[in-house]
């Protein structure tokens, strides 16, 4: 018996299969992407740091620049960029011995372009070696550029901060998702999704476009149907639309409803952060259609976070998220 052989590129997950090669390519953060095109255009790279939530397409800009200025050679592409991730043994030894070889090594490299090393998830690189970093990076300045791509830019310590520019990445809009999503769909030729679902993958990613694009090709693979419904059964979050009725109810006074309403959340398995989080990503959309000017969603918006910072803190009961819903009816 045969078994049938498909080509690799159906095999890779949709966020590999769309990541983009080129600057022009990258969705959302324009002004940082026009400012590392100019660096592309003009050959003339600094120490960089990147710094931004995940999933917004860091490591990716990294890598679409080093195409750029490496003119989408794969030999110079292999030979002249180190990168480093998280899941690689980052301490002092690691600096001493990979780092400072693959600076001295000699790559020939077209006129103004230098060898690159990327250090991914900078952040978690311990204090120690950091500090090592520091020599390293004026003696081989002439030859090597660092690129630290980071979560925390306050995490990397002052000395390598200030022999770097920083660029800060925004997470992205949700128009910005919604046309990768639509372009993806249209690529694959899928036309069993509608707008709701659309809307939910791009509510429950929070600006993360990895985490769109991941959700999107479970909802697809697993129900062969994206629609609000599949989306929450993937993510496993609550609906926010049965939370949104939930805070109505707290708001028009009707405190039972809305208990009645948190318990069958509770019972479904929700935990309490899970239940907060949704509820602050809810009423950072009420607007005056709810009869609720701004004084009072500042007021909503206090309370739950006070909920959430207690939940954060440990205080993880039902109970809490009940004297939540109490203090929405005294707004």
């Amino acid at each position: 018996m045969t078994t049938k052989k498909y080509p690799l590129e159906l095999e890779l997950p949709w966020v590999e299969k769309y990541r983009p090669k080129y600057l022009d390519e990258v969705v959302g953060n324009v002004e940082t992407i026009n400012a590392l095109k100019r660096i592309s255009k003009d050959g003339n790279l600094p120490h960089l740091i990147l710094s931004g939530s995940p999933g917004i397409g860091k490591t990716t800009t990294i890598l679409c620049l080093a195409r750029e200025l490496f003119n989408n050679d794969e030999k110079l592409l292999k030979e002249g960029i180190l990168e480093l991730n998280a899941s690689d043994d980052r301490g002092i030894e690691i600096v001493r011995n990979l780092i400072k070889n693959f600076s001295q090594k000699k790559v020939l490299l077209p006129y103004n372009r230098h060898k690159i090393i990327i250090l991914d998830e900078a952040d978690s690189i311990t204090s120690s070696a950091q500090q090592a970093l520091r020599r390293t990076m004026e003696i081989y300045s002439n030859s090597t550029r660092f690129i630290f791509s980071c979560n925390q830019s306050n995490k990397i310590i002052e000395p390598l901060q200030s022999r770097c520019s920083i660029l800060r990445f925004n997470k992205l809009k949700d128009e910005e998702i919604l046309i990768i999503l639509k372009r993806i769909l249209k690529n694959e030729g899928i036309e069993s999704f509608t707008n709701d679902g659309l809307s939910s993958i791009i509510f429950t990613s929070d600006g993360d476009l990895r985490q769109a694009i991941n959700n999107l090709q479970s909802v697809y693979y697993g129900f062969k149907l994206i629609n609000s419904e599949n989306v929450f059964k993937i993510v496993d979050l609550p609906n926010p639309l049965i939370v949104n009725r939930m805070i109505k109810e707290c708001l028009n006074g009707e405190i039972d409803k809305g208990l009645t309403i948190l318990k069958e959340l509770w019972n479904k398995g929700y935990s309490a952060i899970d239940i907060i989080n949704v509820c602050f990503k809810v009423c950072k959309t009420i607007n005056s259609d709810d009869n609720i000017d701004n004084e009072k969603q500042l007021k909503i918006l206090r309370n739950i976070g006070e909920c959430q910072m207690r939940v954060v803190e440990g205080v993880s009961s039902f109970l809490q998220l009940s004297s939540m819903l109490v203090s929405l009816c005294d707004v």
